[in-house]
């Protein structure tokens, strides 16, 4: 198989993955892109790879977590803010809040963390897959998996518990 086939028939599900692991569309292009350059560099071996999908991701995660520990600047840019409601009279922020407050939860979770929630709950990888991509044990993967979960509860949970109580008294006002 050649790149060009290769990217024909995964780049979409590279693009995806990209997506979820950095959370914007325009850094998982880049880094798509960066992935595939250095998969094309090396494609002789991708192609002699008993897994090149396997091959190609571990280039992905490598250069995201790359990025991640280069960035310099906290900035996150962001597009125009809608002013008004949907077409149907809705707020079109109503139908995104759970999913955004999920994402931002993910975005708060250490790159590695991240990216072995990303690829155990979004690839469907399994411990001994994730830890080949990122190099390290399966029991590591494990452990960074649970502790990333159990901070996800938490801030799951912490809402929930800050409810406010009033008190009657009787009184009319």
């Amino acid at each position: 198989m050649e790149l060009e086939e290769y990217v024909a028939a995964r780049g979409p599900a590279l693009l995806r993955l990209a997506h979820v692991l950095c959370g914007d569309s325009h850094r998982a292009q880049d880094l798509v892109q960066t992935a595939l350059v250095d998969a094309f560099r090396h494609w002789r071996r991708v192609q002699r790879a008993d897994h090149p999908d396997a091959y190609v991701r571990r280039i992905l995660v490598n250069a995201h977590l790359a990025a991640v520990r280069k960035r310099s600047s906290g900035e996150v840019p962001v597009g125009e803010v809608p002013d008004g409601a949907g077409p149907d009279g809705a707020d079109p922020a109503d139908g995104v809040a759970g999913r955004d407050g999920f994402r931002a939860a993910l975005d708060g979770l250490p790159p590695r963390a991240r990216t072995v929630l990303v690829l155990r709950y979004w690839s469907d990888l399994d411990d001994v897959a994730i830890a080949d991509a990122l190099g390290v044990s399966p029991v590591t993967v494990r452990a960074t998996a649970s502790r990333a979960l159990a901070t996800l509860r938490e801030r799951a949970a912490a809402p929930a518990t800050t409810t406010t109580t009033t008190t009657t008294t009787g009184e009319e006002p």
